[in-house]
């Protein structure tokens, strides 16, 4: 059974940096190379949206233009891990964050979160002004 877990969330100020990860069970690292990988992230009272993603062919990237230029996404297929890492937080990136995945998303998929049969259950991410 594939299950997602993220990791690395937590407190920061504006203008700080966090790093998460999304660690990936249930599947051998060859497999998991097949896997397109999203970060979503939900604040209160708004509904879920995509942040990042990275696919499983040539590891193309796609990011939400909010976080253009501060956020980063990469994958460790060894380790099954996916991470985001997060530079000059505001306070309007505080919401939970998920990581999602299914196998051979595609590019043009990579954002939408009906195309991504595994959730993790999320970490939430505090930015203080």
């Amino acid at each position: 059974q594939v299950q997602l877990v993220e990791s690395g969330g937590g407190l920061v100020q504006a203008g700080g940096s966090l790093r998460l990860s999304c660690a990936a069970s249930g599947l051998t690292p060859l497999t998991f190379s097949t896997y397109t990988i999203g970060w979503f992230r939900q604040a209160p009272g708004k509904e879920r949206e995509f942040v990042a993603a990275i696919v499983w062919r040539q590891d193309s990237t796609n990011y939400a233009d909010s976080v253009k230029g501060r956020f980063t996404i990469s994958r460790d297929n060894a380790k099954n891990t996916v991470y985001l890492q997060m530079n000059s937080l505001k306070p309007e990136d505080t919401a939970v964050y998920y990581c999602a995945g299914d196998r051979f998303t595609t590019t043009q998929a990579m954002g939408v979160m009906t195309s991504h049969a595994y959730w993790g259950q999320g970490t939430q991410v505090t930015v203080s002004s």
